[in-house]
């Protein structure tokens, strides 16, 4: 189980990697380093997200190459393992980790990662660290660094699982937490959602296990062709291979999005795949009379309004896009810019106080803000900045969200409940809520509507349509399709 990344660094000499800004600042001594740990810094001081801010740190100063590519694998590599380096450094230190300064940490996370699941050398490893901590932290805690770093060392990750990882027969859940570096209530809700038992015995938690798993491996890139605007075969000229599943998407295996001409002309975007197919399948449903009216309840950022709104011009339809936010709603305008037939039109909104009256709509999406544990993959650090509580707090609203959509719908229009979370309280909970005081409204077999997806049933009769990681290698999105009665 030593988990060794695929990094091809194996010594701390650095290459200009070439292609950095010309005006850039004087880079610090190993920029990979410093720039990993400002970003870790970040995301722990100030709640940043590492894949907004990391590449923009790249940027400003001029690091590109095979720099750019070690700064990419050390921050996110420490923020996906951090509970795993977390348990193994408690046991380093001579007194509690919660004691040890929040400066201190991301050199110790980063050392820990560098040591435990990279290829890097472990006399490199600790130097450059520690050469690291001298610059950052001052050499008396650079001391404190290098010998916790040292204890690490002593070990690889294999040894120190034993070591630290509760038993698997003792406390199933508490051994996959540690093992695979996960809150232990993310790990229950997990399997809740796959319908596994932690109570059942032996392999009762495999299914849990792979996903987790899969939460920590880099996530391939996904791109969306916007209808009548680009095609899957123009993003295939520029380096990508068609999808899978959806007709609009394309995975880019390396190098960067921006350099494809279709996405800086935002013909194309980077959007995940199930979540192009959730609103393709809002699309599919059949609805008798009118379907000129769309609404997207709740864009922001604007990635399925960008593909929406494409659907919607090819059929003579009209795009709504409703955002809260000022900021947000900006972006999705930018999304749906130029759609075809000019369809989409972005408005600030707040969709659970709706300035249009009900039955306006034929077709009503609600992408609900969630916990976002179906995108642990691509925004790691969330497992530790959500609680039982967070979900809790967010069901009101996600409740009076999918209320009000049903109330936009006219009667035999349909509405899509979509979030990017598989954790039942916000998925079927919220649903089956909303019904129970509803006589006008009814579920469809939402994954009737997505019959290039295998294994996409799930709930009460396989009503809704849930994506996975480890079966459909696309985030966790959940779907629900209801018919306004």
């Amino acid at each position: 189980m030593s988990d060794r990344s695929r990094s091809p660094y194996r010594s701390t000499r650095r290459t200009t990697g070439g292609g950095g800004a010309r005006n850039a600042p004087p880079q610090p001594k190993d920029p990979a380093r410093r720039a990993a740990y400002d970003v870790l810094r970040a995301v722990h001081d100030r709640d940043a997200y590492a894949n907004l801010l990391l590449p923009a740190t790249l940027r400003e100063r001029g690091i590109s190459g095979r720099d750019a590519a070690l700064a990419t694998e050390l921050t996110y590599g420490a923020l996906r393992r951090q509970g795993t380096y977390d348990a193994i450094l408690d046991a380093c230190v001579d007194r509690s980790l919660k004691s040890v300064d929040s400066e201190v940490l991301p050199v110790l996370r980063l050392g820990a990662h560098q040591l435990l699941s990279t290829n890097i050398p472990p006399h490199a490893a600790v130097s450059a660290t520690v050469d690291l901590a001298r610059r950052v932290i001052g050499h008396h805690r650079s001391r404190f660094a290098n010998a916790v770093l040292r204890k690490v060392a002593a070990r690889d990750l294999a040894a120190w699982l034993e070591v630290v990882a509760p038993d698997r027969t003792a406390d199933p859940l508490g051994h996959l937490a540690v093992v695979h570096s996960h809150p232990r209530w993310i790990v229950a809700a997990l399997a809740a959602a796959l319908g596994e038992d932690p109570a059942a015995g032996p392999g009762a938690l495999d299914e849990t296990e792979r996903l987790l798993a899969a939460h920590n491996e880099r996530p391939q890139v996904t791109l969306v062709a916007k209808p009548g605007r680009a095609a899957v075969a123009d993003l295939v000229a520029g380096g990508a291979t068609a999808a899978r599943y959806s007709p609009y998407a394309a995975y880019l295996t390396e190098g960067d999005p921006a350099a494809l001409r279709e996405v800086r002309q935002r013909r194309a975007a980077v959007q995940d795949e199930a979540s192009q197919l959730v609103a393709l399948a809002l699309s599919r449903v059949p609805v008798e009379g009118s379907d000129a009216r769309w609404l997207d309840a709740c864009a922001g950022p604007g990635g399925k309004a960008g593909l929406l709104a494409g659907l919607a011009g090819k059929r003579e339809a009209r795009l709504l896009v409703a955002e809260v936010q000022p900021a947000r709603a900006g972006l999705v305008a930018q999304a749906v810019e130029r759609s075809v037939r000019d369809a989409g039109r972005a408005v600030v909104a707040d969709s659970t106080r709706p300035a249009w009256r009900d039955g306006a709509f034929d077709r009503v999406l609600v992408d609900a803000p969630c916990t976002g544990l179906g995108a642990l993959r691509r925004r790691p650090e969330s497992r530790w900045r959500r609680t039982p509580e967070t979900a809790a707090g967010l069901a009101p609203l996600q409740r009076a969200l999918l209320d009000r959509a049903l109330d936009a719908a006219r009667p035999g229009g349909v509405v899509a409940y979509v979030t990017c979370s598989p954790h039942l309280p916000e998925t079927a909970g919220i649903v089956a809520a909303v019904l129970a005081d509803r006589a006008d409204a009814e579920p469809l077999r939402a994954a009737e509507y997505l019959p290039e997806v295998p294994d996409a049933a799930a709930g009460p009769d396989g009503a809704y349509a849930q994506f996975w990681p480890h079966r459909h290698g696309t985030d966790a999105m959940f779907l629900a399709l209801l018919r306004r009665r």
